[in-house]
């Protein structure tokens, strides 16, 4: 009895947590045999939400409930998202938004145990259109069953498989960052004397912005291009290695300019574009009903904006006097984030593999992976050989890539060139281990370096945009530890990365080594790097106890 009624309180409270779970309008209910039947009326939550109180029909679960766990319920019953009715409808009518109702309607049923997908999209809806907004408690008042029934059997085995995934990425960072440790021990490298690369360099640079156009696809890529300027002062002259940055999904090209302008600082040219299929202006516009959602060509098409860019660039410094010998295309590297992520490995010359996002992407093997459901989207694709590989790239860093069924093993390890991966611990949109770690130790090419972020999450490099452009309603409680540490981590490392592989300067690699980042790192953004892990390494860390 004591062990069910732990896995009781869990159950509940990880359906609260993550299902965003209905009331119509008294109870929520859930039956476990042999115990027999078990509920909570919404009042209690309300009450509890509302003033802290714990009444009588509450007190059996929350006595079950550590107080960290009780005071987390509490915020997240109190949290408000400021979404519209229109935001709300077009989500859950995209078939990302249907398969993630799907998934938490085996779990929130109505009260005849039907899937509830449809009551969950309109209680939704509802609670979007009213002055209480979009929370926990006002989607449970607007659930349309007079009881919501809980398939508790599947929230079970959700939170085992949730605990066992955790269990996974905790072990496997805690491994790799002992590993990390171990090589700062043995090595004797006084990295003291070593120039702070997280400082600005001495370059100043100018900004030439440009609205580019490609008919063939109507596409218009506004860019910004970072110059640097030669002074007195300044080692190195034009033309400078050229860097390109990809933004991640529902961004646009300010979310990194902290990166850009730190890596003009160095003497590396940086265009930063925008991806029109994915960017925030087309999310503003998707969320207002003026726009469909992103299409799956996306997959194809971010890869041949930069291709674009590149050729827009080089035809430009002919006749263009901003640019004329100012850039190296000889000297050219790649940085991504998310799905930008994604956009600089197929550039690199990872390929798309068809074989594993039909594997994959069977609903009978879909787990807790989120970032499945954006690459399950490339399968609609026409199953072809999509030549996205360009040859100018000659090093890419990614930056929490989604990577793990769209290219699989078979398609990663295509890419030979110099990569630089970086993964966040707390990652939960692109977890760390199936789609940074993992890949990683696919890479045929020695020269590769893998960052891990202890307490990063899928977030924490983003930068704040100046024109405040925050398009995904994302809860503060998501966006991890104060960020500024792990700008200077990036901007540090990059230019090391970079300078290492595009400039030939083998001197850089004192900075891509764990007593280096051991040096700089700040708890609780603790900071390692590694340069070796096998898949038989990782599957020996993920199967040790």
């Amino acid at each position: 009895m004591k062990r069910f009624l732990k896995y009781l309180s869990l159950g509940l409270l990880s359906t609260l947590l993550t299902a965003k779970p209905g009331l119509s309008a008294e109870r929520i209910s859930l039956f476990y045999p042999p115990f027999g039947e078990f509920s909570l009326p919404v009042n209690s939550l309300e009450t509890f939400a509302k003033e802290g109180k714990i009444d009588n029909d509450f007190q059996f679960y929350a006595q079950r409930l550590t107080p960290e766990q009780l005071t987390q319920l509490r915020e997240f019953l109190q949290q408000r998202f400021n979404v519209t009715p229109t935001l709300i409808s077009q989500v859950t009518y995209s078939p990302i938004g249907e398969q993630v109702l799907q998934r938490l309607g085996d779990i929130v049923q109505t009260d005849s145990r039907q899937n509830g997908f449809y009551a969950l999209r309109g209680a939704l809806l509802v609670s979007a259109s009213q002055p209480q907004g979009v929370s926990v408690i006002n989607v449970l008042r607007n659930f349309p069953s007079t009881n919501v029934r809980l398939n508790f059997s599947e929230g079970v085995r959700i939170f085992n498989d949730l605990a066992q995934f955790t269990r996974i990425r905790d072990k496997v960072f805690a491994s790799l960052q002992q590993q990390s440790l171990a090589e700062v021990i043995v090595t004797d490298q006084n990295v003291s004397q070593l120039p702070d690369l997280r400082s600005p360099g001495k370059f100043r640079w100018q900004i030439a912005s440009f609205n580019l156009n490609d008919r063939q696809r109507d596409r218009r890529l506004p860019v910004d291009l970072y110059i640097p300027q030669t002074t007195q002062d300044t080692q190195g002259q034009p033309p400078f290695p050229l860097i390109v940055i990809s933004h991640g999904i529902a961004s646009d090209r300010y979310s990194f300019i902290y990166l850009a302008e730190h890596l003009a600082s160095y003497g590396f040219a940086v265009a930063v574009l925008e991806h029109p299929g994915s960017n925030a202006k087309r999310f503003e516009q998707y969320f207002a009903g003026l726009a469909g959602p992103p299409q799956p060509r996306e997959f194809i098409d971010r890869p041949l904006d930069i291709k674009l860019l590149l050729d827009e660039l080089q035809r430009l410094a002919q006749s263009d006097s901003r640019l004329g010998g100012k850039l190296n295309f000889q000297q050219v590297g790649a940085i991504g984030q998310s799905f930008g992520g994604y956009t600089v490995l197929s550039l690199g010359g990872a390929k798309i593999n068809f074989a594993q996002l039909n594997q994959d992407c069977n609903p009978e093997n879909s787990g807790l992976n989120v970032s499945i459901l954006l690459q399950c989207e490339a399968n609609q694709l026409p199953p072809q050989n999509y030549q996205l590989q360009d040859s100018r790239i000659k090093a890419v860093i990614a930056i929490n890539p989604i990577s793990s069924a769209v290219f699989g093993e078979n398609g990663i390890n295509q890419v030979k060139l110099p990569v630089m991966i970086v993964a966040g611990s707390q990652d939960i949109f692109a977890p760390p281990v199936p789609e940074q770690i993992r890949p990683f130790s696919w890479l045929p090419n020695p020269n590769k370096d893998l960052v891990l972020i202890e307490n990063a999450t899928h977030f924490t490099l983003i930068g704040d945009s100046p024109r405040g452009n925050n398009v995904l309603p994302v809860p503060s409680g998501l966006l991890g530890p104060e960020r500024t540490p792990a700008y200077s981590y990036l901007n540090a490392l990059s230019v090391a990365f970079l300078s290492a592989n595009l400039l030939n300067r083998p001197e850089y690699r004192a900075y891509l080594q764990p007593s280096y980042t051991q040096s700089i790192s700040q708890p609780p953004l603790n900071l390692s790097i590694l340069q070796s892990l096998s898949s038989e390494q990782l599957t020996k860390i993920v199967g040790s106890r």
